[in-house]
C-alpha cells in the first residue's frame, strides 16, 4: 500500500492559482453586474493586517474594537444619527435587515412587516426565520412603492415598515419622507434599507438636489442597513446596522459567559476584525471629500454609458436614479449568457425583462468603450438589434 504524500506548498500555491484564474476579477473591469467592488487599495492592506482579530471576543483585541467603534460613529454622522443612536457592525445587507426586523418585532409583539415587492430576497429569510408575516406593496411605474397601497394595508398587527433606499434590481429610492410622515403617524417602526444607497445618497445629492432624504434626519426612521462592501469601497463583508436608540442593541443581546465580554449582540459570534479595520480605514482615508469624488466620477461614467448604449438603439427600462443601469430586451438571458461566452457577466432580471448593469469604480470610460463593440456584436447575433 503506497502511502500518500501531502502536497507541497508550491502545489497548493499552484492549485490556488489555477482556481483563481477561473474567477471573474473586479479589478479587470469585467464585472458589470455586482454591487460590489474591488475594495481600495487601503482597504486591502488593512484587511490583511487585522486579519487574525476577533471581534466576537472584543477584550483580547482592544484596538480593533476602538476601530469599530469609530468605525459606527463615522457612520452614525454620515447619516446625521441623533446622539441617541449607535449600531452594530455585521455581514452585510441581509444580517441588517434581520437585526433590523428582530428589533421591531420585540418592540411590538408583532408580527406582520409591509416590504415593497421590489425589497431585497433577505426579507423572505426574515420570514422564514422568525415567523413573519410578509405583506408585499406593489410598485409604481417608476419602480418605488405605492404610497396608497403601503396606506390601505396598515393594521393593528404590523411590527414595521421597510423601504428602500437604492433598490438592488435598479437603484431606485422609495418615497421615504412620505413613509417616514405616515410612520410617525401610524407609530410603527421605520426601516431604511440603504445597504446599496447608504454610501451614495449622502454625496448623489450633491449632484441632484431633489433626491429625497432617507436617513436620521427624518424622525420616524428607526434603523437604517448600510454596506461598506459595495459603494463604501471596502472589504467583503462588511455592513452595519445603526439605530436610533441606544438600548435597542440590548433587545437582540445574550449573556455571554465563556468570552471575555458579559454581553453579545446580534447574531454572528465569531467575527473578524480584517473588514472592519477595512472599512476603518478606507472611510477615514478618503472621508466626505474623497467619497463625493468617487460618486461623482461614476455618476459622470453612468451618464457616459447610457448615452453609448443609446447609441446603439437599445432602450432602458427607466432613466436612473443612482449609478445602476438596466437595458430592456426581450430574452435578457440569452443576451447574458451571450456576453459571459465573451468574458462579460451581468446581471440578469427575467422578472423585468432586462438585464442590470452597475457602474461601479471600477467600471471606467475605457471599460465601457470596451464592452459597447461586444454588447453591439452579441445583439446582433441574438437578434436584439
Amino acid at each position: 500500500m503506497h502511502k500518500r504524500n501531502n502536497p507541497t506548498k508550491k502545489d497548493i500555491s499552484r492549485q490556488l492559482i489555477t482556481y483563481y484564474n477561473q474567477d471573474y476579477h473586479f479589478s479587470d473591469g469585467h464585472i458589470l453586474g455586482s454591487m460590489c467592488t474591488a475594495p481600495h487599495p487601503i482597504a486591502q492592506k488593512a484587511y490583511h493586517q487585522f486579519l487574525d482579530t476577533n471581534l466576537g471576543d472584543p477584550e483580547l483585541f482592544p484596538g480593533t474594537k476602538t476601530m469599530e467603534t469609530k468605525l459606527i460613529h463615522y457612520i452614525c454622522h454620515m447619516l446625521h444619527a441623533p446622539p441617541t443612536a449607535d449600531g452594530l457592525i455585521v455581514s452585510g445587507g441581509t444580517e441588517g435587515n434581520i437585526s433590523a426586523i428582530w428589533i421591531a418585532k420585540l418592540l411590538s409583539n408583532k408580527t406582520t412587516i409591509l416590504v415593497p415587492e421590489h425589497a431585497h430576497f433577505s426579507f423572505e429569510k426574515v420570514a422564514l426565520l422568525m415567523n413573519i408575516k410578509l405583506k408585499k406593496i406593489p410598485s409604481t411605474k417608476d419602480y418605488t412603492v405605492n404610497i396608497a397601497h403601503l396606506k390601505k394595508n396598515i393594521t393593528n398587527d404590523v411590527a414595521a415598515v421597510v423601504a428602500i433606499a437604492g433598490s438592488t434590481d435598479l437603484g431606485t429610492i422609495d418615497p421615504i419622507p412620505e413613509i417616514n410622515d405616515l410612520c410617525i403617524d401610524e407609530h410603527l417602526f421605520l426601516h431604511i434599507d440603504a445597504a446599496f444607497g447608504g454610501f451614495i445618497i449622502p454625496y448623489l445629492k450633491t449632484l441632484k438636489p431633489n433626491i429625497p432624504d432617507f436617513d436620521f434626519r427624518l424622525k420616524g426612521v428607526s434603523t437604517i442597513s448600510v454596506d461598506a462592501h459595495k459603494m463604501g469601497y471596502g472589504a467583503i463583508p462588511l455592513g452595519t446596522l445603526i439605530m436610533r436608540e441606544k438600548q435597542w442593541i440590548d433587545l437582540i443581546s445574550v449573556t455571554s459567559p465563556c468570552i471575555s465580554s458579559t454581553r453579545q449582540a446580534g447574531i454572528l459570534g465569531t467575527r473578524s476584525g480584517g473588514p472592519v479595520a477595512a472599512a476603518y480605514a478606507v472611510t477615514h482615508y478618503l472621508g466626505p471629500k474623497g467619497y463625493q469624488k468617487v460618486i461623482t466620477t461614476c455618476i459622470q461614467n453612468t451618464t457616459y454609458f447610457i448615452h453609448q448604449i443609446q447609441k446603439l438603439g437599445l432602450n432602458l427600462l427607466l432613466e436612473p436614479t443612482m449609478n445602476v443601469i438596466a437595458i430592456h430586451f426581450t430574452n435578457p438571458t440569452r443576451v447574458a449568457q451571450a456576453l459571459a461566452q465573451q468574458g462579460w457577466r451581468v446581471n440578469i432580471m427575467e422578472h423585468l425583462s432586462s438585464i442590470r448593469i452597475v457602474v461601479m469604480p471600477q467600471i471606467t470610460k475605457q471599460i465601457i468603450d470596451e464592452f459597447i463593440p461586444v454588447l453591439k456584436k452579441v445583439c446582433i447575433e441574438v437578434g436584439e438589434l
